[in-house]
């Protein structure tokens, strides 16, 4: 929230003549100046959440060489997030992190990736990983870590926003989403949200300079430079970076994007249009991506979605196609190719199918209890995954939130179980049940 200062201006006037008994009328007192320090506004706010999982392994799973059976896990993550106004005009953000987590599939997981090491960890579904082995800047720090736990505190926004009349720039670790994707997202290059993160209310911030003009005929243009290093030699580089731009504009009632990126070695280009048919959105967002190798490809994500009204509850709900022009039906060979590896290494691909198709209902049987069911399903195996889960406001600032995440498929399929590369052992994400609570502030 911006804080607008102000002075108020107190006009001094001429005394008239005191007449002899009456005794003169003060002055009115002009408002001090205020110094630059003085104006200076700031903001507190953040959450805390703290999480329990359960999660239960099979023997015939790439666990078992570690030991399989039944996993707690539970974490603990406070967000502190400060804004600093120093004018109306610039004002600058850091959110601060402390994280604490450890249970048996942490354990194991951090046993899986001694064994195989060059096992991508997103085939687990685990997101971009807390480290900032990729990013400019190194703002995470492991307090501890034992066997099975750690505690690490980081900071996932910094930056500095300068606004003007036509436009903005920011500059420093932020986030950014390009894209009208609701489970997948082919036009966020920068960090996007797993497929099947519930959680949605911070995305992983990355170091660049974001800025933002505004047209004069409906429309605006985006410009982004994101710094990174190569992990392997911790050294900042230009193939590591991407370099970006979006055009956004409106024709009628259907608005448009156009993006181009050089982003790390590929040439990417997209576009993306939404509009309304009846009370109906849809969006659709394409990319071509030119690889060095020559094996170009195609990226698609069409989508609708609408909210209704039965019996007296507030419902919404919506569809969502993706082709995944990169994937394969052979996911052992998937695992061996590169440019896949690399993608998943770098959180921003998830699956190595070819078409997906998803849904999503909610329904609101209170208006402080919601209900929600999404189903991602490779429609080629077939095989998916099920998200049943529930919201529950307690209060105004907390909320709790539990689910179960059940995925489902054939031996041999994507989400059901494949063999890993050289061996007869199978990866499979474990169904688990959740439970989070989150105090905001």
């Amino acid at each position: 929230m911006v804080a607008i200062i102000g002075y108020q201006c107190v006009p001094i006037f001429a005394q008239a003549q005191s007449t002899k008994n009456e005794s003169p009328s003060p002055l009115p007192a002009q408002s001090p100046q205020k110094s630059f320090w003085e104006n200076i506004n700031t903001h507190w706010g953040g959450r805390f959440k703290t999480t329990g999982n359960v999660s239960r392994v099979t023997d015939d799973t790439i666990f078992a060489p570690v030991g399989t059976g039944t996993y707690y896990d539970g974490s603990s993550n406070f967000r502190l997030i400060n804004e600093t106004f120093f004018t109306d005009s610039v004002f600058f953000e850091v959110d601060y992190e402390l994280i604490l987590a450890g249970g048996d599939g942490i354990r194991k997981q951090q046993e899986l990736k001694e064994l195989f090491p060059n096992l991508p960890g997103n085939v687990f579904f685990l997101g971009t990983p807390l480290d900032d082995n990729r990013r400019l800047m190194d703002l995470t720090h492991i307090i501890k870590e034992e066997d099975g736990w750690f505690l690490l505190h980081r900071l996932d926004r910094l930056y500095l926003t300068l606004l003007a009349e036509r436009g903005s720039v920011r500059i420093g670790r932020q986030a950014v989403t390009w894209g009208d994707g609701f489970v997948f997202n082919p036009m966020d290059l920068f960090n996007p949200f797993p497929p099947t993160a519930i959680d949605r209310d911070y995305k992983a911030g990355d170091d660049m300079v974001n800025a933002q003009f505004t047209l004069a005929q409906n429309g605006d243009v985006q410009l982004l430079y994101v710094a990174r290093r190569d992990p392997e030699n911790n050294k900042v580089g230009s193939d590591q970076a991407s370099l970006a731009g979006k055009l956004h504009f409106a024709a009628g009632t259907t608005e448009f994007d156009v993006m181009g990126s050089k982003h790390f070695e590929d040439n990417v280009v997209g576009i993306g249009s939404t509009g309304y048919l009846g009370d109906a959105a849809w969006r659709l967002d394409s990319t071509w991506t030119f690889l060095d190798d020559g094996n170009d490809h195609l990226s698609l994500v069409a989508n609708m979605d609408y909210s209704w009204v039965w019996f007296e509850k507030n419902f919404y709900g919506f569809i969502e196609y993706y082709f995944n022009g990169l994937g394969k039906d052979n996911y052992p060979d998937a695992l061996l190719d590169p440019d896949i590896t690399e993608r998943l290494a770098r959180g921003e691909l998830f699956v190595m199918g070819r078409n997906y198709l998803s849904g999503h209902i909610q329904a609101e049987l209170h208006p402080l209890f919601k209900v929600f069911f999404t189903a991602i399903n490779n429609i080629e195996d077939p095989s998916g995954i099920l998200q049943p889960y529930v919201t529950w406001d307690i209060t105004q600032n907390l909320q709790l939130t539990g689910g179960v995440n059940v995925y489902y498929g054939a031996k041999g399929t994507e989400f059901g179980g494949f063999k890993a590369p050289q061996t007869d052992l199978i990866i499979k994400s474990p169904d688990n049940v959740y439970i989070w609570l989150t105090y905001f502030f």
